[in-house]
């Protein structure tokens, strides 16, 4: 089977609200086929983890057992589709922050959904083509700028 890019929505959205952001990321989640790479990034405060949670509900994850994987590195989630949910944000900056997660052996799983916080800490470790790359923009009670592309 063929995939293409355009399965998911790209562009820029306001989130004006904690459920709007989540909202988001269930919609997304419902168009994810498996195979995908989403790379979240955003100041701490901006909602992506309540964003993970949003494509987690999509997928039949049950929202309450998505955390930030900042002390694990890495939640692994089952549902319509097996999703690894990372956070690099404790680890330095440089590719032992994907190896550190054992990226590649999350790699070799082409059906599952990997959901990456804070991928600028791998500085330029080579992904496979099908990367697509979130930015959440805002902090405290100030609306979010959602970008995907």
């Amino acid at each position: 089977m063929t995939r293409t890019r355009d399965h998911l929505p790209a562009g820029e959205f306001r989130s004006s609200s904690p459920a709007e952001t989540f909202n988001y990321g269930h919609q997304l989640g419902a168009r994810l086929e498996g195979g995908e790479i989403l790379l979240l990034s955003g100041p701490l405060g901006a909602g992506k983890t309540l964003f993970v949670k949003g494509i987690c509900s999509a997928l039949g994850i049950d929202e309450e057992d998505v955390t930030s994987p900042s002390f694990t590195l890495v939640n692994p989630h089952a549902g319509r589709l097996r999703l690894y949910h990372i956070d690099l944000y404790r680890l330095d900056e440089g590719a032992s922050a994907a190896h550190a997660v054992d990226l590649d052996e999350l790699l070799i799983d082409e059906q599952a959904v990997i959901v990456m916080e804070w991928p600028e800490r791998m500085g330029p470790y080579p992904l496979p083509s099908d990367v697509w790359r979130i930015n959440i923009a805002g902090d405290g009670d100030a609306p979010r700028t959602i970008s995907i592309r």
